[in-house]
């Protein structure tokens, strides 16, 4: 029986070292020395007696059998809809997040809804304080087990003996396998973990769910080789200041990484937000200049969301470009068409662009909304409540067709919206509909519109 042996190798240049030190000798650089295994002890990390191995060979494309998949139903339709239709069986998903955003919370709540077996293993909490958080959200719940464990060993006998539909890891960064002699949450720590939870996963098609851990820069802890080696990698954001959480897909080999779903933070867990664009949306019964409202689509949904703009003198001589929630790049693009083509001076103006429930949006279809909060601002007239946008702005001041249009109408339609501007060129299947669609093909024609 081979032992386990491990060496440091350098993951900038690849050398190779007998053991740790500060600074690569090769290359120069520093701390980038980790321990990596080179031959495994042969010792079996989960049951795979039930598993015939056969070696696999070749097909033709024309010779592999295509058979629907099938996907485990999670209860929530914001995560379904995130993850393509559901949980695919023998799926690694990688959930990351700030501190305290709600990553456990969700995904508990998910456990104890299912009507499957599920294994919920926590690294960071104990029975009782999870039981506390279950306390709040659904006391009841027979078919979820809580089991507080760090080792991986220990992790699998549990798992042979319940034998769960769906394994929930909380979080890979507190596990550690006795192959590995590092601190767990190191680099190799991780690696190997999650190499494990892979072919368990992967032979007993059952879904693994790990929460992740993430870095000051907001990219996920560990190497950058565990978001290689899962399948699907959502991330959780919001603003804690906010009751609104957005789930988004960063890779998805079994759906689009397009879609988005929406959570409101309450005292009994996560709510799913089924019709988030009224949520998007203030309900002011006074007219407030700077205010735009804007058709974007988040993969198969469209969202109406509210654009404020903020425009005044600059007092300390170089004007400010603030925006949140919008590319700062893109922004300071649309003020200089505005200067160029539409003879508006804001170079000498602060300008500071918000969107509201603090999402982020990077659709180009809300250019015009953009520039038609900064426009009401500035001149602190009002856009007539009722009127919404949904078109791209080029650097002639022309009025671009954007995708989906149908959709984004569709839903301006359903909350009440009487009129739309649309680019001129967009090509417009709808054959009825209560909305006015104002086609226009450049930001002239907007201005006349809305400001006379």
């Amino acid at each position: 029986m081979a032992k386990t042996k491990t060496a440091f190798f350098c993951q900038n240049c690849g050398t190779q070292f007998p053991k740790w030190i500060g600074q690569c000798s090769s290359c120069k650089e520093w701390n980038t020395i980790v321990e990596e295994v080179v031959q495994k002890e042969d010792k079996k990390s989960w049951k795979t007696d039930k598993v015939a191995k056969q070696a696999n060979k070749p097909l033709r494309v024309s010779e592999i059998t295509q058979e629907k998949e099938l996907r485990l139903d999670t209860l929530d339709q914001e995560f379904n809809r995130v993850l393509g239709g559901g949980l695919v069986p023998g799926s690694l998903t990688l959930l990351g997040g700030e501190p305290g955003i709600g990553k456990s919370t969700l995904l508990l709540q998910i456990a104890l809804k299912l009507p499957y077996k599920i294994l919920y293993v926590s690294g960071e909490e104990s029975q009782r304080q999870i039981k506390m958080r279950a306390n709040r959200i659904q006391p009841n719940s027979e078919n979820c087990y809580i089991l507080t464990e760090t080792k991986t060993q220990n992790i699998f006998q549990q798992i042979s003996t319940i034998e769960p539909d769906l394994v929930v890891i909380d979080s890979i960064q507190t596990l550690h396998t006795d192959y590995i002699e590092s601190a767990a949450g190191s680099i190799s720590q991780i690696r190997e973990s999650t190499a494990e939870l892979i072919k368990f996963a992967k032979e007993s098609h059952t879904p693994v769910i790990l929460v992740g851990h993430i870095t000051k820069d907001g990219t996920i802890a560990g190497p950058k080789i565990l978001e290689h080696m899962v399948d699907t990698v959502l991330q959780f954001e919001g603003d804690r200041n906010y009751v609104y959480r957005i789930l988004r897909s960063l890779k998805n080999r079994f759906g689009s990484t397009a879609e988005l779903g929406i959570y409101e933070m309450q005292g009994s867990g996560l709510r799913e937000v089924n019709n988030p664009s009224e949520v998007l949306i203030s309900k002011n019964d006074e007219d407030l200049s700077g205010t735009a409202i804007a058709a974007t689509v988040e993969g198969m949904r469209p969202l109406l969301i509210e654009i404020q703009a903020l425009v005044s003198t600059a007092v300390y001589g170089t004007p400010q470009r603030s925006a949140t929630g919008f590319n700062a790049k893109r922004l300071n693009m649309l003020l200089a068409v505005l200067e160029k083509r539409a003879g508006f001076k804001l170079g000498a103006k602060d300008v500071f662009l918000n969107i509201t429930g603090g999402i982020s949006v990077d659709d180009p279809a809300i250019d015009l909304a953009v520039m038609a909060a900064i426009l009401s601002s500035n001149s602190d007239i009002p856009i007539e409540k009722g009127v919404c946008f949904a078109a791209e702005v080029g650097l002639a001041g022309e009025i671009r067709p954007v995708q989906r249009v149908d959709q984004r109408i569709l839903e301006a339609e359903k909350l009440g919206f009487s009129t739309i501007f649309v680019s001129k060129n967009n090509k417009i299947g709808l054959k009825k509909t209560g909305i006015q669609i104002q086609k226009v093909s450049k930001i002239e024609d907007v201005i006349a519109h809305l400001f006379g």
